[in-house]
């Protein structure tokens, strides 16, 4: 672990420049870690519109209730890396008690690798020989480096093991056989598929079956009912593997599901799991409870369905200026999609900052209609309270649209203070 303690303690000397927008300009040529102790204000330390800060109070709050909610109901944790790729909040969701971090694709797994993760579970098939050849060196040189992988065809198993072989592997790859959803994305779509990738697995000398997965959210037209029947596919999938004598030898059985809308429901259907011949991995991969957000998830997080067992708070506030007032009912802020995430919906209008005084006051009226690349537009009455120069606060919908535009992202305490600074390595 020395090596990933340097990683992360490297990121502290980095220095301040123009690739990290938003930051003070008088900044230039300092260390990150030396910019964090002076504990800036956001609003007068300098730094410049558009820049978007985290939430100390919600980033703390919102690991700790993934974590105690987790364990209360017998959930393992791998946290959907895509989200953030900020190795600073890795550790930290590893330090509240996550198994590992979840990862989409070999760059990702390349990046957690950099900086020490040792539990990695790959939501996806990885068929790429590339990949492969260096994911095989990675197990031989660390043994207490441990990755899950998906399988859904017979090819990739083939080619998966075609890879391995000629990288001499020393270890065999685990992989989980993925169930989708007809009309879905990725995944068997039937059980005869499922058995039929087993077997496949099954006949290799590279591959070890420790299980199945799959990711509920892409079944059409997902609903209550149709995750619930879905999740009992996929837990019947591995409990007549288990009785079949697949998982013979493996330490643990893993069955993995769970994105942030629906993970109240996979905590309900694996509590039904049986016994199995092995203990069962029962893995949670949300990722966006980290910050949560002020659009997408706030609407369709488990928590509004059961509030009695707590609730996330969005981290996220985008400041942008007002920079022009050209007619009534008009305004026009300088972030854009450059900034800001569009896809899950728009930026919402939450709060002004007075360029006058510094007063807050809630925004009243004001609605974001569109984006430009470099430009919000503003309904708002015609009578509003806002002046060319005030600083306008956003929430924002979808946090993994928003993390990948933002390389250095300021952390901020509800008085302003900014106490760190978070890396992001898309």
């Amino acid at each position: 672990m020395a090596a990933a303690d340097d990683a992360l303690a490297r990121l502290a000397h980095d220095r301040i420049d123009h690739r990290f927008k938003g930051l003070p300009p008088d900044a230039e040529g300092l260390a990150v870690g030396a910019l964090a102790a002076e504990r800036r204000c956001l609003f007068t330390g300098g730094f410049t519109t558009p820049v978007l800060a985290l939430s100390t109070e919600a980033l703390d709050h919102n690991l700790a209730l993934m974590e105690r909610w987790s364990a209360e109901h017998g959930l393992a944790f791998a946290p959907h890396g895509k989200t953030s790729m900020a190795p600073q909040l890795f550790e930290r969701q590893l330090a509240h008690g996550a198994w590992g971090i979840t990862a989409a694709v070999p760059s990702q797994v390349r990046a957690y690798r950099a900086f020490g993760v040792r539990r990695i579970f790959l939501a996806n098939e990885l068929v790429d020989a590339a990949a492969l050849r260096w994911l095989a060196g990675e197990l031989t040189a660390d043994p207490d480096f441990r990755i899950v992988v998906y399988a859904d065809s017979v090819r990739g198993v083939e080619l998966m093991d075609a890879a391995l072989r000629e990288a001499e592997a020393v270890r065999p790859l685990d992989v989980v056989v993925e169930l989708g959803a007809m009309g879905g994305r990725t995944g068997v779509r039937t059980e005869a598929d499922a058995e039929l990738v087993a077997d496949a697995v099954a006949a290799t000398g590279t591959l070890r079956l420790v299980g199945v997965a799959g990711y509920e959210a892409e079944i059409p037209d997902a609903d209550e009912v149709s995750v619930r029947a879905w999740l009992r596919r996929l837990t019947g999938i591995a409990v007549a593997f288990d009785a079949a004598g697949r998982f013979a030898g493996v330490e643990e059985i893993v069955v993995s599901a769970g994105g942030s809308a629906w993970f109240d429901t996979v905590a309900e259907v694996f509590g039904e799991l049986p016994e199995l011949s092995a203990p069962a991995l029962k893995l949670l991969r949300s990722g966006a409870y980290v910050t949560h957000d002020d659009g997408q998830y706030r609407n369709k997080t488990p928590f509004g369905r059961h509030p009695e067992q707590g609730a996330l708070r969005p981290a996220f506030r985008l400041w942008a200026q007002c920079v022009s007032r050209p007619e009534p009912g008009r305004a026009y802020l300088n972030a854009g999609k450059r900034d800001a995430p569009y896809d899950l919906g728009l930026p919402e209008v939450q709060v002004i900052r007075s360029a006058r005084d510094g007063s807050l006051r809630d925004a009243v009226g004001m609605t974001v209609t569109g984006l430009a690349d470099q430009h919000a537009f503003v309904s708002l009455p015609e009578d509003a309270e806002l002046e060319v120069g005030d600083w306008v606060g956003l929430g924002l919908s979808h946090p993994c649209t928003t993390f990948d535009k933002w390389q250095l992202i300021p952390v901020a305490a509800a008085d302003g203070t900014v106490t760190d600074y978070i890396r992001t390595f898309f």
